[in-house]
């Protein structure tokens, strides 16, 4: 497979989730990503020690990287960043507002040592805003960006149960990166990016926040349903397995009613008539549906389904991820260990990877922390032994 960004040199002043997912994605596309850690490391490494010993988030977010340790209190390592920063083609770093500046790292005076440069802050709030200086999290995020407020059921909100703001963040960086990598092909100047975790969670709430402003129904919690179709939402089979049925249009509705429930009459029902009244009457529609597949076991419900073209998905748990027919995995190494991570979606397909047992030695590595320095720091020194 072409490494498309072999090329590129990425330093990385980075922690947590955000800016290494961003960089993860341009070290899984062949760019040198020189990780710069503090002498204690990314405390990301100390969440848990799930996978072979290392934590489950700097094992998923860190292989393929080269980690050099500096501690930028001190000036002869700030001297070594600079260096680096100098000739490197990306930079990106999420320290708390401000604190490049203070250690006299300023991004004004790293453009002007390198105009080809392209800078990406991540930050909780915008620098353009009067929150410009608050660290935040991903849960702070997630409740003051309002997504808790529509997560959950309805006697409570609820935290989506991954990292969404911190991911949508990385991946918001990452596309500006590439855009400002395009944009110099052409022109030869760098750029100064930044992306805000508030940003990146309101630009995903927009469609709520369209309801909300202009058409004043903000959705509301209703837990494993969809506020806005019905019917959307958990039915269980007579072999008690829970599973979603997602009814998108009126053909779809036609053929529930006659080929799957066997009860045309709900299509004539006033009630039904579309899927603004179905919503208007959600309560007497589901308990029909519900009434219905409730008599018939998950394989029978499964095949009828399928015949009907009608989505649906049973409603399984986390453990179940791994053993799913259609989970792909990709390989990293964890010191001696082979570790599977899911597969990233359009970076390569698992027939473009050449395994180890086909003689496949590429497999990114979970960096130690400063394994790399030495190496790094050689040449930048242009020691080449």
């Amino acid at each position: 497979m072409q490494r498309v960004f072999e090329h590129i040199t990425v330093v990385a002043l980075e922690q947590a989730v955000a800016a290494p997912l961003c960089t993860r994605r341009l070290a899984l596309a062949g760019a040198n990503v020189i990780k710069v850690e503090r002498p204690e490391g990314d405390f990301a490494r100390g969440y848990d020690h799930a996978v072979a010993g290392e934590s489950a988030y700097f094992v998923w977010l860190n292989a393929g990287k080269r980690s050099v340790v500096l501690d930028l209190r001190e000036a002869a390592d700030r001297g070594r960043i600079r260096q680096l920063l100098a000739e490197a083609d990306v930079f990106v770093q999420n320290l708390k507002p401000g604190a490049l500046g203070k250690l006299g790292l300023a991004l004004d005076d790293l453009h002007a040592a390198n105009p080809r440069l392209i800078s990406m802050s991540i930050s909780g709030f915008a620098e353009d805003g009067p929150s410009a200086q608050r660290k935040a999290y991903d849960l702070l995020i997630q409740a003051e960006s309002g997504l808790a407020d529509i997560t959950g059921n309805a006697s409570a909100p609820g935290r989506v149960g991954v990292s969404i703001v911190d991911i949508a963040t990385g991946h918001f960086a990452y596309e500006a990166i590439l855009e400002a990598l395009w944009s110099r092909q052409a022109n030869g100047v760098g750029a100064r990016l930044a992306v805000s975790l508030f940003d990146a969670m309101a630009e995903w709430l927009a469609v709520p926040y369209l309801l909300d402003r202009y058409g004043g129904a903000t959705p509301q919690r209703v837990g494993l349903a969809h506020p806005g179709i019905c019917p959307y939402g958990v039915f269980h089979s007579a072999d008690n397995r829970s599973f979603i049925l997602a009814v998108q249009n009126e053909r779809e509705w036609q053929r529930l009613c006659q080929d799957v429930l066997a009860l045309p009459a709900l299509t004539a029902d006033a009630r039904c008539r579309d899927n603004a009244t179905r919503l208007a009457n959600r309560e007497f529609v589901d308990a029909s549906v519900a009434g219905a597949l409730v008599q018939r076991g998950f394989p029978d419900l499964d095949a009828a389904l399928t015949e009907a073209d009608i989505a649906f998905a049973p409603v399984q748990g986390l453990a179940d991820l791994k053993q799913h027919a259609d989970f792909h995995t990709q390989q990293v190494k964890v010191g001696d260990a082979v570790i599977e991570l899911p597969r990233v979606p359009g970076h390569a397909l698992a027939h473009d990877i050449a395994k180890p047992e086909q003689g496949g030695t590429d497999i990114p590595v979970v960096p130690k922390l400063g394994e790399h320095s030495r190496e790094v720091f050689a040449k930048l020194n242009g020691d080449d032994d």
